[in-house]
C-alpha cells in the first residue's frame, strides 16, 4: 500500500512541476491554481490507468493527501486534517479538475458520434456567440441554467458549425455534496425534456437507501427518480442498482446512453420525461441512424 500511495504523491507532484513550470501566467496565485487543477485532473487520469485493481475512489482520496501536502508542506493526515486554507484550496481544485476530467475523457469517445460535452463557462461563452442552435424557448432555460451554476456540464450536439444542447451533467466528487439541493433542479431539467445526468467519484453513500431512493424514486420520501441516470466511478461487487451505474476510466456505459438520448432527444423529445431511460445493450447504429 505505501507503494501506491509514494506513487500517487510522486504523480501529483510531477504532474505539478511540469504545469507551473511551462504556465505563463503572471500572477502567482493564479498560476498555482491552475497548475494545482491541472496536476489533481491528469494524475487522477494517469493513476487510474496505472493502478487498475484499485478503486478510482481510493486513488482520488490519495491525490487529495498529495494535494493537501503540495500546499502545506505537511504530510501528517491529522495535521492536515486541520489545515483549512489547504483543504478549501483542494476542494475548489478538485471540483474544476474533476470536471474537466469528464469532459476530456468524454469528449474523446463522443466525438465520433458528433457529440460534445461543455463546462458551463464554454456554454456560456457560445450562447452570448449565438452559437447554440435550439429554439427560443430553450435557450432562456439554459441561460437561466448558467446564471444559477446547477448544472457543471452540459452535452450538445454539433451541427453546422453550431450545438443543439440536450443534455445536462451535475459532477460530484461525493454524492454528499450538495445531493439534496441538485436532485430538484435535475427533476426540473427532466421536466423541460433535457437529458438530466450526474456523474459521481465517490459512491459510498449510495449503498444508503435515503440514497438509493433519491437516484431511483420509488419510495414514501421519493417517488420520483432525481436523474435520468447517475454513473459512479468505482469499484461495486454488487452490480448497478437500476438508475445506479458504475462505470470505468472508459466511461462506456456513459457513452452509449448519452448517445442513444441524442437519437431519442432529436426524434421523440416529447416522450424523453423523467420516466425515460436508455435502453440496456442497444444497438447504437440504429440510435445514431435514427437522428439523422
Amino acid at each position: 500500500m505505501q507503494k501506491f500511495e509514494d506513487a500517487c504523491y510522486a504523480e501529483y507532484r510531477n504532474f505539478f512541476k511540469i504545469e507551473f513550470e511551462k504556465s505563463t501566467i503572471s500572477d502567482p496565485d493564479e498560476k498555482r491554481r491552475y497548475s494545482q487543477k491541472k496536476a489533481i485532473k491528469d494524475s487522477t487520469v494517469a493513476l487510474i490507468e496505472k493502478f487498475p485493481h484499485i478503486d478510482p475512489a481510493q486513488i482520488w482520496k490519495t491525490v487529495y493527501v498529495a494535494h493537501v501536502h503540495n500546499v502545506s508542506g505537511i504530510d501528517d493526515q491529522l495535521i492536515i486534517d486541520s489545515i483549512i486554507s489547504a483543504d478549501n484550496s483542494w476542494k475548489k481544485s478538485s471540483g474544476h479538475a474533476f470536471e474537466e476530467m469528464i469532459k476530456d475523457i468524454g469528449n474523446i469517445y463522443l466525438s465520433a458520434h458528433n457529440i460534445v460535452i461543455l463546462l458551463q463557462k464554454e456554454l456560456s461563452s457560445e450562447l452570448k456567440k449565438k452559437k447554440i442552435a435550439n429554439e427560443p424557448q430553450d435557450l432562456k432555460w439554459l441561460h437561466e441554467q448558467c446564471a444559477s451554476s446547477v448544472f457543471d456540464l452540459f452535452l450538445a450536439i454539433i451541427k453546422d458549425d453550431k450545438y443543439i444542447v440536450y443534455g445536462c451533467i451535475q459532477s460530484k466528487t461525493s454524492i454528499r455534496d450538495r445531493v439534496t439541493r441538485d436532485r430538484e433542479p435535475s427533476i426540473k431539467a427532466m421536466d423541460a425534456f433535457f437529458f438530466s445526468i450526474a456523474i459521481v467519484m465517490d459512491g459510498e453513500f449510495l449503498k444508503l437507501s435515503k440514497f438509493i431512493g433519491m437516484v431511483n424514486g420509488g419510495t414514501s420520501d421519493y417517488k420520483l427518480n432525481g436523474w435520468h441516470a447517475m454513473y459512479v466511478l468505482s469499484f461495486n461487487s454488487n452490480g448497478d442498482n437500476d438508475r445506479i451505474k458504475h462505470i470505468d476510466i472508459s466511461f462506456s456505459k456513459l457513452i452509449s446512453d448519452s448517445v442513444q438520448a441524442a437519437a431519442y432527444w432529436s426524434t421523440q423529445r416529447q416522450w424523453m420525461n423523467g420516466e425515460w431511460r436508455p435502453t440496456e445493450n442497444s444497438d447504437l447504429t440504429a440510435f445514431l441512424s435514427a437522428s439523422e
